[in-house]
């Protein structure tokens, strides 16, 4: 009783918009799977539908999942620090695992029907958001979850993941722009400009994707939003700070 009314309450609005973000991505998953289903077949894996593996899986890890992750902290407010970072980093597993997923059946389609890999601009895009989203877990872990990291070199550090966190995510919603493009020009390019209904559906995906991006944005750039820190986490702080500078915190609290 007395913890809960210590914790602060989720701050007016943010509720509104992650709930917001959550129908969004979720808009955009169902969007994409109606897509491959009813304009390109559907999707399996030892076929010619293997391809639409690749959009379908791209667009629930790089996107979806990735963007959850980002949110955790805004979300788990009144959970413990090392909770939600534990939670972060696994979103981010998923992410990672589910998009290989898609990477793979790219690769495997291509190789199969004797098509050329990596020579489309949204082809360098994404090999390179994945590639370095690998990378950035691996050093999210290897400083934050790790035990080896110092805190002095995890509070360096940690400017530089947040931006790559963000900008990797906008890389990943730009990317998936253009394979949207490139997948419409493949199979409709003759009848793209008479508005048909493939085009019309990948065009408003399209849009959702980057509102679903903004709404993101606009939710980690609210620094009013962001996540306090609790009370033993603080405590723990000042003694570092105290520790650091050559004192105990018990003189220092004296």
């Amino acid at each position: 009783m007395e913890d809960s009314l210590t914790r602060p309450s989720s701050p007016a609005g943010l509720s509104c918009y992650m709930a917001l973000s959550q129908l969004l991505g979720l808009t955009v998953i169902a969007m994409t799977g109606a897509w491959m289903g009813q304009y390109r077949g559907g999707i399996a894996w030892e076929s010619s539908l293997q391809f639409n593996v690749h959009p379908l899986c791209m667009v629930i890890g790089m996107v979806f999942l990735q963007g959850d992750a980002l949110l955790v902290y805004r979300v788990f407010r009144n959970e413990t620090k090392r909770s939600a970072k534990i939670l972060h980093g696994v979103l981010h597993a998923f992410a990672l695992v589910i998009a290989l997923v898609g990477v793979i059946a790219v690769f495997d389609y291509h190789r199969k029907k004797g098509f050329a890999d990596m020579y489309s601009l949204h082809s360098w895009c994404g090999i390179t958001a994945f590639s370095l989203y690998f990378i950035q877990w691996l050093m999210g872990f290897s400083f934050f979850l790790f035990p080896g990291a110092s805190f002095s070199l995890r509070s360096r550090y940690k400017p530089q993941h947040v931006f790559f966190g963000v900008s990797l995510f906008v890389l990943s919603i730009a990317t998936c722009l253009l394979g949207i493009k490139e997948l419409l020009l493949f199979n409709i390019q003759a009848t793209y400009s008479s508005f048909v209904p493939e085009g019309i559906l990948a065009n408003a995906l399209g849009l959702l994707l980057i509102v679903f991006g903004l709404v993101l944005g606009y939710i980690l750039t609210r620094d009013e939003w962001k996540r306090p820190p609790l009370a033993e986490e603080l405590a723990l702080s000042m003694d570092f700070k105290t520790l650091t500078k050559g004192e105990s915190p018990s003189s220092s609290s004296q």
